[in-house]
């Protein structure tokens, strides 16, 4: 068997758990977060700094690696692993996210989703089984259902309609998908309605996926509303596989969904906001661009063991402000390696049975508690 989860405790006091995720190019420790990669690339870092940070797994995206370079090229030259030089696991995206951010430019009906290209405006059709062929061909070791997304708010029979559109298209999916090395994940939908995403989650977990991801959250709903939704869907979902929040990334998200019982992540804030020049530390984020920096000698964050954290806070400010592009490099570096330290400490702490002192102690530090 080429993908397995091991399940090796559940916190005591808790839902969170502490699993491992077997898959052909390496193990993955749960719960784990995933640099994004969309196009082959963590944005800014080469692939050995990426591997510095304490990262066992990337995302790349299949809707954009089939648009530049193709997924034929990317086959070509020996699959995503070779292409990228990234030896570990891989997991694709399946397109879906495109259809809720690229909304203003795609056509949905049954049979297949029609884009209008973000590049040169063609029309390029992605239909369940031309996601499945693409991630097929790109060579990931996790590839993903197509599932329908919309943005929140909706009206509840929008919501509904891409639900049940996602059941339908994860059942063709799964009848079209060759790859005995390849694990497919399905995808629950269902808005914020509680019992949709509950009935979504039960139809899924019957078909008898490698994985299954909570899609379609962190659109512009309010934390609590995200919250309340894996409260309801999380449970619905077998316990002997690994469980994804899809793009969901603030660290206080993080905790709270491991909590409930999340094992895997992936968002580009960790990278996207380190290029803007805000650190992640345990006392919230920074900005460094601000002036109180100017002087400041003290690392980013204490005790960290990324090559941005030997220079001083002053020193890092000086680059952002020169224009030097070290320094949104340093920060991505710094902020993926706070994520990876952040879930190696919760994976300690669940195995611990202390995952709920730990949170909290988090919570406070960063400025919150709930």
């Amino acid at each position: 068997m080429h993908h397995f989860f091991q399940l090796h405790h559940t916190d005591a006091a808790t839902a969170a758990r502490r699993g491992t995720f077997h898959t052909p190019h390496g193990a993955v420790e749960m719960p784990a977060f995933m640099p994004v990669g969309t196009l082959g690339t963590v944005k800014g870092l080469e692939i050995e700094q990426v591997r510095t940070t304490g990262t066992q797994m990337l995302l790349g995206n299949t809707y954009h690696l089939s648009l530049r370079p193709g997924e034929q090229v990317v086959e070509a030259l020996g699959g995503l692993h070779r292409f990228t030089g990234w030896d570990g696991p891989i997991l694709t995206d399946s397109g879906g996210f495109q259809l809720f951010s690229l909304a203003h430019r795609t056509k949905v009906t049954e049979q297949q989703v029609v884009f209008r290209s973000h590049i040169d405006g063609r029309a390029v059709e992605l239909s369940p089984e031309r996601a499945v062929a693409i991630q097929e061909s790109l060579g990931s070791d996790v590839a993903m259902v197509l599932d329908h997304v919309v943005g929140l708010p909706s009206p509840p029979e929008i919501v509904r309609d891409a639900a049940e559109r996602t059941v339908r298209w994860a059942v063709r999916c799964r009848d079209i998908a060759m790859r005995k090395d390849q694990a497919l994940f399905a995808i629950v939908q269902g808005g914020l309605d509680t019992e949709l995403r509950a009935k979504c989650a039960g139809e899924l977990a019957a078909m008898d996926f490698a994985g299954y991801a909570v899609g379609g959250l962190s659109v512009g709903e309010e934390p609590a509303e995200m919250y309340r939704v894996l409260d309801a869907t999380v449970p619905e979902l077998p316990a002997d596989r690994p469980r994804y929040l899809m793009g969901v990334g603030r660290p206080e998200d993080l905790l709270e969904a491991v909590v409930r019982g999340i094992d895997l992540f992936d968002c580009v804030m960790p990278t996207r906001n380190g290029r803007n020049a805000m650190a992640f530390t345990d006392t919230g984020p920074i900005r460094l661009r601000n002036l109180q920096y100017e002087r400041d000698e003290r690392p980013l964050q204490e005790g960290c063991p990324c090559v941005a954290c030997r220079r001083s806070r002053g020193y890092i400010r000086h680059l952002f402000v020169s224009g030097e592009m070290l320094g949104p490099i340093l920060l991505s570096i710094h902020n993926l390696t706070y994520y990876q330290q952040l879930l190696a400490g919760a994976r300690a702490a669940i195995e611990e049975d202390r995952f709920e002192a730990f949170r909290l102690e988090k919570l406070r530090g960063w400025g919150g508690c709930s």
